[in-house]
């Protein structure tokens, strides 16, 4: 066998495939040690095979573990064994059933091996033969494909598991009755109904940049789930758009979002020097823009994080002009603002309150100053009712009735 033409093919095929030159000869070997054992081996037997290219030779050894007599079980072990399930361990310990093929005695190997050690495996080697039948050929083709198969989802699983939680970009490659396919390169991407945003249409060969939420090896392959509505798919739109956010400068604190309707994202500088919500939405509002546009006009509102919680859910009920926030136990505040900005504080079937309570992580209650105003007057009314003393209750004198006149006869 001329292995130079066999390593060149080798090469070849790793190029084709995408695949280490070194997985590929381990897997071609694999495939040559089941040719070897469908014609030359028995049942039983652990057959491994190596391509020595130095010596120009197909080498085969069969590999047996080294046991001693504390590893086998007994006669009276194996007894006990046949009652029970098939498999099954005998008080705890780890022991195994002797066999010739795949085992040999500590005393043998040492005959083999002096410096062998129990538990470990001998290589024994076997006579090469060069004539294989048309079932072990198959054989090998088979193991061949099969191996190369596992290898390559292998290959595609590990490249995409390093790029969960990053954006990459897909093309819409089959719009189904709920979930969307893009080819994202090596491998469909699925986009899940309830991780599409609402209203949002996909037309085969459209563009699109999609979060990776999570990447599963299955018996099928790899199986890589999309999103466009996580609410951190916003943050990592601003790093590509933001260099600050980016590279640390400014950083993301929470994020609010109803997908395809409106955002709020709470931005805080870590330098002195930059400002959070300027980097944001950049020059002529560049930066906020682009993120926008990619998410088909989603609105988004920057708020300038606080520790402070009253400044900081102040900031939150943005674009309202917020007088006063009174913090109380178990993160709940009432947030005062003026009467004609009540209706723009708590927003559209309360979205506006509804992000800012996400955002802050505090119940908040939204209340105007003529409210509030008119709540202490009633209290204030109250107070002076309970002070007046009870009036004293007035006799009720009764009238004495006068006797009334006989008439004259």
């Amino acid at each position: 066998m001329d292995l130079k033409k066999f390593r060149i093919g080798i090469a070849r095929l790793a190029k084709e495939k995408n695949i280490p030159e070194q997985k590929v000869l381990e897997i071609v070997e694999t495939a040559m040690a089941s040719a070897y054992k469908k014609d030359y081996g028995k049942k039983g037997q652990k057959i491994i095979a190596k391509l020595d290219f130095n010596s120009n030779k197909l080498l085969f050894w069969q590999v047996k573990q080294v046991v001693d007599k504390n590893m086998i079980l007994s006669e009276e072990e194996l007894s006990e064994l046949a009652e029970k399930e098939s498999g099954q361990e005998i008080e705890g310990d780890r022991k195994i059933r002797f066999s010739p093929e795949r085992h040999i005695m500590i005393e043998d190997a040492k005959e083999i091996e002096p410096e062998i050690k129990v538990d470990e495996d001998l290589k024994i080697l076997l006579e090469t033969h060069e004539d294989y039948g048309r079932i072990a050929a198959q054989t090998a083709k088979q193991v061949l494909l099969q191996k190369m198969k596992e290898s390559e989802r292998e290959l595609v699983f590990e490249e995409y598991k390093k790029k969960e939680n990053e954006i990459i970009s897909g093309t819409v490659q089959r719009v189904g009755a709920r979930d969307i396919f893009f080819d994202i390169g090596k491998v469909l991407g699925i986009l899940k109904k309830e991780e599409q945003i609402p209203g949002e249409f996909y037309k085969i060969g459209q563009r699109f940049k999609l979060y990776v939420l999570k990447v599963e090896n299955t018996v099928k392959g790899p199986m890589i789930f999309l999103s466009r509505a996580f609410p951190k798919f916003i943050s990592k739109l601003f790093e590509l758009e933001v260099p600050e956010i980016a590279g640390g400068e400014v950083e993301i604190v929470s994020i609010a979002r109803e997908p395809g309707s409106r955002t709020k994202i709470a931005v805080k500088s870590n330098s002195e020097e930059i400002d959070p919500i300027g980097s944001a939405v950049g020059q002529r509002g560049a930066r906020v823009s682009a993120v926008i546009n990619e998410l088909g006009g989603e609105k988004i509102d920057i708020i300038k994080y606080s520790d402070q919680p009253e400044v900081f859910i102040g900031n939150a009920l943005s674009p309202t002009k917020v007088l006063e926030v009174q913090t109380k136990e178990r993160n709940q505040a009432v947030c005062i603002v003026p009467e004609d900005q009540l209706s723009l504080a708590i927003g559209k079937d309360g979205q506006n309150v509804r992000l800012a309570a996400k955002l802050t992580g505090w119940k908040i209650d939204v209340r105007s100053i003529d409210e509030i105003e008119q709540e202490k007057k009633s209290e204030l009314e109250q107070e002076k009712k309970q002070e007046k003393p009870k009036e004293k209750k007035e006799k009720k004198v009764e009238k004495v009735k006068k006797p009334r006149k006989k008439k004259k006869e």
